[in-house]
Formats: structure tokens, C-alpha cells, sequence
């Protein structure tokens, strides 16, 4: 499958990679928001990987995706606790990049 199929899924994990980094930044440095950057790192790294996988048509993308998803999820449990506005903005992209991901995984 070429990546053309999963375009739509990549821009999302980029997205939510990008939005995740910008949260885990904003939230180093303070004590109780140790939980997010972890949850924002672990996202963020699994979202560039699935973006690489399918855009070189792996026959790992389903797999990395469903694991891509479960991040997501997880990361907008814990930025959705918070008030910040780039944890808002984080938590919208995990949960789109999570629907992109489990979309391309079924």
C-alpha cells in the first residue's frame, strides 16, 4: 500500500507530534506536570515513528498505529486534566491523531 492511502493519518500524527512537543516544552520545569511531559514525550515519539512508517508503505503501519493510538489516548487523558492552553490544544490533537490511527489500523 502506497502512502497515499494513509495521507490523512500521517498529517494527523505529525500534527500531534508537533502539538506534543510544544506541550511536553511549555510544562517541563513544573513539579506536577511531570505526568504530562512523559505522556507527551511517549506520544510524540510514537507519532513521528507512525508517520515514517506509513509513508514508506511498512507492513508494520497497522501495528505501530494501534500503538500510536493507545498513546494518543492516554496523552489526552492526562493533558485534558489541565487548564494550560497548549495542553487544550494537545489533547484535541491526540484525540484526532488517535481516530486517524485506529481509522487506518481496522
Amino acid at each position: 500500500m502506497g502512502h497515499q492511502n494513509f495521507e490523512e493519518c500521517i498529517r494527523a500524527c505529525v500534527a500531534c507530534a508537533e502539538a506534543c512537543e510544544h506541550c511536553g516544552d511549555a510544562c517541563i520545569g513544573h513539579a506536577d506536570m511531570a505526568d504530562c511531559v512523559r505522556t507527551c514525550r511517549d506520544c510524540s515519539e510514537l507519532c513521528w515513528a507512525c508517520s515514517g512508517f506509513m509513508a514508506r508503505g511498512s507492513k508494520l503501519a497497522a501495528e505501530v498505529c494501534r500503538a500510536c493510538a493507545r498513546a494518543c489516548e492516554l496523552c489526552a487523558e492526562e493533558c485534558g486534566k489541565h487548564q494550560h492552553e497548549h495542553c487544550r490544544r494537545c489533547a484535541e490533537a491526540c484525540r484526532r491523531c488517535a481516530d486517524e490511527c485506529r481509522k487506518m489500523a481496522a
